[in-house]
Order: C-alpha cells, then structure tokens, then sequence
C-alpha cells in the first residue's frame, strides 16, 4: 500500500490531469457519465464538488486521503447539512458513478444499490423542511449509527428512547454519545436540560443537562428513558423548525 504525504507522489495521474475535477471528469466521460464536477481552487489535486440538481441536496464533496491513495464522498442535505450519504473507496469509476447519480437526484436507495461502498446514514430526504419529518430522519440516523456499534448498551438505549412517544416527537442529537433532545430541529437547537448516557457496564445516567447533576441511574435502558419522561418540561408541543428558532 503506498504512503506518502506528498499529493503529486500518491496521486500522479492526477496531478497529471492537473486537479482531481478533470481526472474525474476525463473517468465520467470514458464511462459515458454527464455530471458537472468543480475543481477546488484551494486544492486542486485533493477535492473536487459536484452539484447536485435536487434542490434540497447540497454540494457532493468528493476529498482525496492524505496518507493512502483513496477517495472519500460526501453528500449533505440542504437544509441542516446533515450527512445523507458517505464512503470511500480506491476506484475512481465508482466516485463517478455516484457522482453522476447525486447530480441527476437518483434516490438514495439506488446510489447504495448500484455502489456498495457508499453508507446510507439513515437519514432520509426531506424536500420541504417538514420539521416532524426531519425529527424522524434524524431519529432513523440515531438508529442506524446505533446498530453499526459494538456497544449493545447504547444501542438499547437509543431503541428504548425511540419506542418512547414523548422522546421520539422531539429532535434528537448526540454529544460525545450522550443523547440529548430539542423542541426545535438544526440548525438553532431549543435544548431541553436533561440527557441520557449509556454505559458498557450495564448502567444507565439520566443528567441535568450536558454532563450536569447526575438525576438517576438505572440498569436497563426503558427504566432510564421513563425517568427521563418525567424529568421532561410541561406542554412542549410539536417540534419546531430550528430556522424559525433564529428569527
């Protein structure tokens, strides 16, 4: 496996082509591929974009590794920037592809059929910023981050939250694997002072705020998330749009 810090050393074929744009332009075109792909200015050889013509998807980052000759992708929803797909791979052809596919707005289900090294993160695409729809992709996110841990505590809790109405209607986030929740969606969060931590040894903490007073322990995960529940303020209503939040 090569190593070198040196971009034009890992990557000669594409200093060759001048930036990683025009070396995946040139693959797109040899594979019969139509998809726009800008040059980063700041970094030629180690990034390149492409945009994509569904409105509420942004930019495709396509970033070339430091250290080994490998690519990573990127694609981010417009409204949050949260990661709906990523993934890496050393064939450059599979970059176009998906990068084709992003640009044409192919669901997210079919870029991960037709490319299998592309992770789906769980989130799904919400076109008009429904903030209830947005609380249940990041909630389908949490889930499917959970299940790819070895941490069968957490997975637990995450699940239990999840099966919990008054949890589930609120925006879920994470700091540092805590599990936190808001009233209102990114990217102005309304937080709520209480969280939930897993623990590998079977325990569970229900805190005041981030890392504040710890409130309760427990040992299973649904007696933690029905402590939680009480600790939760009077008359929240449905979430909010965390765009609304800011004005």
């Amino acid at each position: 496996m090569a190593t070198s810090t040196d971009p034009a050393a890992l990557y000669p074929d594409i200093a060759a082509k001048g930036s990683l744009g025009a070396a995946l332009q040139a693959v797109a075109v040899k594979d019969s591929l139509s998809v726009p792909i800008a040059v980063s200015e700041s970094d030629p050889l180690g990034h390149a974009i492409v945009a994509s013509e569904a409105p509420h998807r942004n930019d495709l980052v396509i970033s070339a590794w430091a250290v080994e000759r490998r690519w990573s992708i990127r694609g981010c929803e417009s409204f949050q920037d949260m990661a709906l797909i990523e993934g890496n791979t050393q064939d450059l052809a599979q970059i176009a592809s998906v990068a084709q596919a992003w640009h044409a707005g192919t669901a997210l289900s079919d870029i991960r059929q037709d490319a299998p090294f592309v992770r789906l993160t769980g989130r799904f695409e919400v076109p008009d910023h429904d903030p209830v729809q947005l609380a249940e992709s990041e909630w389908q996110h949490l889930r499917t981050e959970a299940h790819e841990q070895d941490w069968p505590e957490y997975q637990a809790l995450v699940e239990a939250a999840y099966s919990e109405r008054a949890l589930r209607e609120l925006y879920p986030f994470t700091s540092h694997w805590t599990l936190r929740f808001s009233t209102s969606t990114r990217p102005y969060l309304t937080v709520i002072p209480m969280s939930l931590d897993a623990h590998r040894d079977t325990r569970y903490t229900v805190s005041a705020h981030y890392m504040g007073e710890v409130l309760a322990e427990t040992t299973t995960a649904q007696e933690a998330v029905s402590t939680a529940v009480r600790y939760l303020p009077s008359g929240l209503g449905p979430v909010t749009s965390g765009a609304a939040s800011a004005a």
